[in-house]
């Protein structure tokens, strides 16, 4: 893998999953970016947006296994991670894998089931391995979550637990889409775009192939300017008045990560500011807190971010 084959791939992938997904050039492009820097997503927006589908159409064109486990008020811890069921024959318990046992595994509507079980994905998230039944299980590689949850303010949601929204690498947004884009999405209905039918995406590439783009912007260098700028940009989080809680260096260490494989995407062998920049929204937006103050005057994260981006001296870095 050398860094044109990396470009030529990520291009690729992207243009694949935009014959499904219209207007979401963002998400599809923060996709990509978590999944070949092998951490997990999280999509917030309203029901009906398409974020099961871009979910679907990511796994097709990336030739990741797949299972999709849809999050209820009563799905148990087990029904994610497995358990073990007595068999008559041998006498004695067979444990059954449960859809966590995957490369890529879609929650959706995360945020509708209780916290026990919202929970029971944390092991497997940070650790890429299950424990039941005092038996540690491996789970394959690579594994990524991608979760879908509807705003927190819609009925029957439970908020996520912080130190499980820290698991996240990233989090992406989808909003309704503008007029033009809403009557592209309809038009390729009444063309006969079927949702459900998804196999004229084409497999770009496979799990060995990611893994290898994933190593290869592990080596995409960063000036020492560049890491005091990721770390003054997440300290900020920390020392705002307006924030109750700010980000933890995990969220240090996901801006370096993302942002070296945002640079190779472009071709480049080095991180410019700029390349921080772009995932900063999404890399803090989930591990910051408003301070109950700010929330009131209708302050909100991302207008501190933003504010926080506006603040920070950017430095000057030579190619």
């Amino acid at each position: 893998m050398n860094s044109t084959v990396f470009q030529e791939t990520f291009q690729r992938l992207s243009a694949e999953i935009e014959k499904a997904i219209v207007g979401q050039p963002d998400l599809v492009h923060g996709l990509l970016v978590a999944v070949v820097a092998g951490g997990h997503v999280l999509i917030e927006g309203a029901p009906g947006l398409g974020k099961t589908l871009v979910v679907r159409a990511l796994s097709q064109v990336s030739g990741l296994g797949f299972k999709r486990v849809q999050f209820t008020p009563d799905l148990m811890p087990g029904d994610v991670t497995g358990s073990s069921i007595y068999d008559r024959q041998t006498g004695g318990f067979t444990f059954v894998p449960g859809p966590v046992f995957t490369q890529l595994l879609l929650a959706d509507e995360i945020n509708r089931a209780p916290a026990k079980t919202q929970s029971a994905l944390l092991e497997a998230m940070q650790e890429h391995q299950v424990t039941t039944d005092a038996t540690t299980r491996a789970l394959p590689r690579p594994f990524l979550v991608i979760a879908t949850q509807n705003p927190i303010e819609s009925q029957g949601t439970y908020p996520l637990p912080e130190a499980q929204l820290d698991r996240f690498l990233l989090k992406l947004t989808m909003q309704n889409p503008p007029a033009d884009v809403e009557a592209e999405i309809v038009k390729r209905h009444a063309a006969g775009f079927d949702p459900q039918e998804l196999s004229h995406l084409e497999a770009v590439a496979k799990d060995a192939e990611l893994i290898a783009m994933g190593k290869l912007a592990l080596r995409v260098r960063i000036d020492d300017a560049v890491t005091r700028y990721i770390v003054d940009l997440v300290g900020r989080t920390r020392n705002d008045r307006q924030l109750e809680l700010g980000a933890s260096p995990r969220a240090s260490i996901s801006m370096l990560r993302t942002a070296q494989v945002v640079a190779a995407a472009a071709g480049r062998d080095f991180v410019t500011p700029d390349d921080v920049k772009a995932m900063a929204r999404p890399v803090l937006r989930h591990r910051v807190l408003l301070h109950p103050d700010a929330e009131l005057q209708g302050i909100t994260v991302e207008e501190r971010i933003e504010d926080i981006l506006r603040s920070a001296p950017v430095p000057r870095v030579a190619s």
